[in-house]
């Protein structure tokens, strides 16, 4: 196997097999971004005159080259390879003899792996910006087209107070906000350039960092070269915080879909198609998505700590513990954006059950507040009031007969059911989602 930093000696193959893993597998994915960092490498080497103008020409366009065949799938990641950087260096070399070779002057594996992570992060976190828009704005046409529909509101797993298919759904899209601002967070610790670090003090060529930091679109340089190799681990941490976030939103919502599509609630429905049976009982319409949306949102949620514990107690600088990131990272993105996408899917087939409380006195027990503050407008103390309708329900002789509507309802404030204030939240996603 060809590595950048063989001195001449190979290594066994067991001690090779157990420190790459499945590094190859994963660098896979970083292949477009190793590629767009070594041309913005090699452009800033000709600029401040390391490398020649015509050898610069040559080596963009035969990274051009490469770069089309990652884009069409033609890529291949060979055996002798050691991961996607020497894979890159092999190609080039094959292409263009010794001039290949001179791509990685003034840089480390590692600065170029941190450079690769960082272009790789910072795109993935915009696709899912992407897919958290298309959730919040489901659930913000799901709340408006059911605003009027009342749902049975619960404390402690207990009936309480009058709540609404419009509060629901537009509970969750406001949520999304706080996990928009955590993404945001996210972006702006990895929007930062790394390359011209190299091993983390440093390199005695007059590299210009700035030069490559716009031309990779960077927001701004992790400037001093070993903070920049700390980037290491943080990045993937806060990335795997904001996902948690967004997957304790995407659980719990999984959960009420569950529990409100149980016989005994019966609040949603969804078509056969969607749900799943039973081996044994025939009336079965079994929630499996949101059960496994609710599995895999508990184990995005575990990412930050393993990666916690994985950088545990290391002193600065690179060590090769940092290389089990992407097992923990990678995937905990791929599920994240597998959920967005299935939670649109499922939402996108929802039934709603709107008469979940006309005609019937099995949930008047939520209407209690509603009598008392009824009472208190008539003039009667509040501990009076609350304390007449309190006996009246002991006794079983509570009877709501006020409208059980969210109009005879009469909630006005701020984010009550007659009032979500659905546009001040699609207001405050906008400014969430503005990295």
């Amino acid at each position: 196997m060809q590595t950048l930093w063989n001195k001449g000696t190979e290594a066994a193959q067991a001690v090779e097999d157990f420190t790459v893993g499945q590094d190859r597998e994963m660098d896979m994915r970083l292949a477009r971004y190793d590629v767009l960092g070594s041309k913005a490498h090699i452009a800033m080497l000709a600029d401040v005159g390391l490398l020649p103008e015509e050898e610069e020409e040559l080596l963009q366009k035969e990274l051009d080259r490469i770069l089309t065949q990652i884009e069409r799938g033609e890529f291949v990641l060979e055996d002798i390879a050691e991961d996607i950087h020497s894979q890159v260096e092999i190609n080039l070399t094959r292409a263009l003899g010794d001039l290949g070779k001179k791509i990685h002057s003034g840089r480390s594996r590692n600065d170029q792996v941190l450079v690769d992570l960082k272009l790789y992060m910072r795109a993935e976190l915009e696709a899912i910006r992407v897919s958290v828009l298309k959730l919040f704005d489901k659930l913000q046409e799901l709340s408006q087209r059911h605003r009027d529909v009342i749902l049975p509101g619960y404390t402690h797993g207990q009936i309480a107070m009058p709540s609404s298919f419009g509060m629901w759904f537009g509970a969750y899209a406001e949520s999304l906000c706080d996990d928009m601002y955590m993404l945001g967070a996210a972006y702006r610790i990895v929007n930062q350039n790394p390359l011209g670090s190299a091993a983390g003090y440093g390199s005695s060529f007059p590299l210009d960092r700035s030069h490559t930091t716009r031309t990779l679109a960077f927001e701004d340089l992790n400037y001093n070269s070993v903070a920049a190799q700390m980037s290491r681990g943080k990045s993937e941490r806060a990335f795997a915080a904001a996902l948690g976030c967004l997957a304790s939103t995407i659980n719990k919502f999984a959960a009420d879909c569950c529990l409100y599509m149980g016989s005994n609630y019966r609040f949603i429905s969804f078509p056969d198609s969607l749900t799943t049976g039973s081996s044994i009982m025939p009336h079965k319409k079994n929630p499996d998505v949101w059960e496994i949306m609710r599995a895999k949102s508990n184990c995005i949620a575990a990412a930050e700590g393993t990666i916690a514990q994985l950088t545990a107690n290391l002193p600065h600088g690179y060590h090769r513990d940092f290389q089990m990131l992407k097992q923990i990272l990678f995937p905990a993105i791929d599920s994240t954006k597998e959920c967005l996408s299935m939670c649109v899917y499922m939402l996108d087939n929802i039934c709603v059950n709107d008469s979940i409380v006309s005609g019937s006195t099995m949930y008047d027990d939520m209407f209690t507040v509603e009598q008392v503050n009824r009472k208190v407008l008539e003039g009667t103390p509040f501990r009076d009031a609350y304390r007449e309708v309190g006996v009246a329900v002991k006794e079983g002789r509570f009877s709501y007969t006020g409208a059980k509507t969210v109009e005879g309802l009469h909630h006005t404030h701020q984010g009550s059911i007659g009032n979500l204030c659905t546009e001040d939240i699609s207001r405050k996603m906008s400014r969430a989602a503005r990295w």
